[in-house]
């Protein structure tokens, strides 16, 4: 007789005639269970990230170089300008020199005196250049 029960059991259980049996509930995947499979989505971002950030070091030290070497050529062609200027105005000077008139008038400045002349030092006056 336990043996007809079990089966009036398994006949119970079984869908009737006609329709389909319910579908089995499917079991739950719970976190930390079982090790998951290699994500790799997740690699792909992070080794596309490491290689980005490799490509960036490699470019800083030469920006930082080009940008140092742009502000030194700024400084140096202030200078240059600087230079010819001063140029110009020795230049000018240079040829001014060459008149006699003017090159006396310099000699004249600086204290010298023709052959035969006399020179005479004069202290005390107003508004001289060693007062």
């Amino acid at each position: 007789m336990a043996q007809r029960s079990t089966a009036r059991a398994r006949d119970e259980r079984r869908a009737p005639a006609g329709r389909p049996a319910p579908p089995r509930p499917r079991p739950r995947v719970v976190q930390g269970g079982a090790r998951p499979g290699i994500r790799w989505d997740r690699i792909g971002r992070v080794g596309l990230l490491v290689v980005l950030v490799g490509l960036l070091y490699l470019y800083v030290g030469p920006t930082i170089t080009y940008v140092e070497t742009w502000r030194e050529a700024g400084s140096r062609r202030a200078e240059v300008q600087k230079l010819k200027v001063e140029n110009r105005k020795l230049r000018e000077r240079r040829a001014a020199l060459q008149d006699p008139r003017v090159l006396e008038a310099e000699a004249r400045r600086l204290g010298m005196v023709k052959p035969g002349e006399r020179g005479y030092i004069v202290k005390g006056l107003p508004g001289a250049p060693g007062d």
